[in-house]
């Protein structure tokens, strides 16, 4: 997760395990969100523009597309799911899970074959 969020901060302000309030009377914590700006708020009520969560062997798949679906419908521009058991990257949206290659940003792309590749150094 720090090596992943390393790669971030060049997006914006990468934030681990951050409280997110979607609404009232949900809030989530993904495992890695970045923001435009630092949120002025303890617990952020508007969406960061990227939500990452990263599959740990206790993670029930029901649950995580739950929670991932939730982001995208809250507005978060782009969802990510990171499974390290299989050394993928995922992108979320209305169609679903989708694997990929890289995450990318304007300005950023990581690898996911290089990012795993690193972590083993």
């Amino acid at each position: 997760m720090t090596l992943l969020s390393g790669h971030l901060r060049e997006a914006g302000y990468c934030l681990m395990d951050t409280c997110l309030r979607l609404s009232n009377n949900v809030v989530r914590i993904p495992d890695l969100s970045v923001f435009h700006e630092f949120p002025a708020e303890r617990v952020p009520t508007s969406p960061p523009f990227v939500t990452i969560e990263i599959v740990s062997p206790d993670n029930r798949h029901a649950d995580l597309i739950r929670k991932l679906d939730e982001y995208q419908v809250w507005g978060v521009e782009h969802v990510w799911l990171v499974e390290p058991e299989l050394k993928a990257f995922y992108s979320f949206d209305a169609r679903g899970l989708i694997r990929v290659t890289a995450f990318e940003l304007p300005g950023l792309r990581i690898d996911a074959a290089e990012l795993f590749a690193e972590a083993l150094k």
